[in-house]
């Protein structure tokens, strides 16, 4: 026996309810309340109140890499929950982050911590994420909420920076919100490393990162030290 039902489509969503046979029959009728659910409006105030159930109150608790001589700022969203147990950028193995900074560097892709740091600051590039502290589920950067952010112009007060990257759209939208008014510089959006950015190989992602190296500060035949 094979019974379709009709698609409803509600709140931007479509469902679609298709009765198998009797050996699904609780499977479907789980399935046929969430349509009726959608039909009242009740489905999606139940998402909601079950992601808000989940987000925790989370500090950025390791500092930022720069130093007098950083020209290049890039800015991240927030730290991933890997990120956070290993208390440094970009720590999921996932994340292209590094092997890109190696590539358009010439350098090897770093492994430990200290070689990160070694290979930013030798080619005077400074990294720091946009929030300080959030309400986030997991790694989510959809699920962020009550956003603290961080004093980017700590790092431009205190350095050469002249020009300002973000690692991905989240981030530059974020910058724009809550620190261009007080830094004034414009943040120039740059694709994500993250594995959830499969559209961008690793080779399309060094290509588009390149371009941080097209800055050299307020003399055009400045180049890098």
């Amino acid at each position: 026996m094979s019974t379709n039902f009709k698609v409803i489509k509600q709140f931007s969503a479509v469902v679609e309810i298709k009765q198998t046979g009797y050996n699904d029959r609780n499977r479907h009728q789980v399935r046929i309340r969430y349509l009726l659910q959608i039909r009242s409006g009740k489905a999606a105030t139940l998402n909601t109140t079950q992601q808000n159930n989940q987000l925790q109150n989370v500090t950025h608790t390791f500092e930022p890499v720069y130093n007098a001589d950083s020209e290049v700022l890039i800015l991240g969203t927030f730290p991933s929950v890997l990120s956070r147990k290993n208390n440094f950028y970009y720590g999921h193995p996932q994340n292209r982050f590094w092997k890109v900074i190696g590539a358009i560097t010439k350098e090897a892709a770093p492994e430990t911590v200290e070689e990160k740091k070694a290979l930013l600051l030798n080619h005077h590039i400074a990294i720091w994420d946009v929030i300080a502290s959030c309400d986030i589920h997991g790694s989510s950067d959809s699920s962020i909420r009550n956003v603290i952010p961080n004093p980017i112009e700590r790092i431009l007060n205190a350095s050469a920076v002249g020009r300002i990257y973000g690692n991905g759209e989240k981030a530059c939208r974020l910058y724009d919100k809550y620190c261009l008014p007080a830094t004034g510089i414009p943040i120039q959006r740059l694709p994500s490393t993250s594995p959830a950015n499969a559209a961008y190989s690793l080779d399309r992602l060094i290509e588009q990162w390149s371009c941080i190296f097209s800055y050299r500060g307020s003399d055009p035949n400045r180049n890098w030290r």
